[in-house]
């Protein structure tokens, strides 16, 4: 079995695979990441660990990962060789080009809308060869509401509704409705630019807004952690006989 670790801005999640099949996911929040990597091994040592990270694995931390495992991929701003075979630009974070990775694997031969619905919202195209078209950034749904809050001393901080009033009533609703609508119509620009295109939502947040879309979505909750354990089984097989 490989484990598979994707250090995100917000929260690290975490797989077993065998192959490019996920096993167990696992999710923590907090600032201990090496001590929740390694309880996850304190039981079963990987064949390979391939962490992607936001930030830089400092030496320290390699070091304590490679004694967790037979053999450690890292994959984070200083590191991009493991990425080199699968022509995706180099300029793309790691957790991106990894969803990008499964996208290819799971809808081989189709041209694909990639949208990430987290801390961030990318939206990234690839065509039916599997090329890397490009793609666009702007704010998460959370980071929305939070900026709203920080840069106009009269509006409250409010979190993502249930159900979104269309228009808003009140002050609070107004601001739910304003994000949650913003982020559904941005959607929708998307998806029409490429309507042949098929639809994958990922993240934090893609069951939320696939609820609410009239367009016929993919949900791939876990498509980084898929990426991961393909990138993984790839190495397997070229490196480890």
């Amino acid at each position: 079995m490989n484990l598979l670790i994707e250090i995100g801005n917000t929260a690290v999640k975490a797989a077993w695979a065998d192959g490019s099949v996920l096993g167990k996911t696992f999710r923590y929040q907090g600032e201990k990441v090496m001590q929740f990597i390694a309880s996850l091994t304190d039981k079963q040592v990987p064949l390979v660990m391939t962490v992607v990270s936001a930030r830089v694995i400092t030496p320290e931390e390699q070091t304590i990962l490679q004694a967790s495992t037979q053999y450690l991929i890292l994959l984070d701003p200083a590191r991009q060789d493991a990425l080199s075979p699968y022509g995706i630009p180099d300029y793309l974070s790691y957790d991106r080009a990894a969803s990008l990775v499964a996208a290819r694997y799971l809808f081989k031969g189709k041209s694909c809308t990639v949208f990430d619905l987290g801390t961030t919202l990318t939206v990234d195209y690839l065509d039916s060869s599997g090329r890397y078209l490009g793609g666009n950034i702007s704010l998460g749904c959370r980071t929305r509401f939070k900026a709203l809050n920080r840069y106009s001393k009269s509006l409250p901080l409010v979190d993502m509704p249930s159900d979104a009033k269309f228009p808003g009533d009140s002050q609070a609703s107004s601001i739910e409705s304003g994000v949650i609508s913003g982020i559904i119509f941005e959607i929708d620009g998307y998806i029409r630019t490429n309507p042949e295109n098929i639809v994958i939502f990922t993240g934090g947040d893609a069951i939320y807004f696939a609820k609410r879309m009239k367009n016929s979505i993919f949900v791939v909750c876990n498509l980084g952690l898929m990426g991961l354990a393909i990138i993984t089984d790839d190495y397997v097989k070229k490196n480890i006989q």
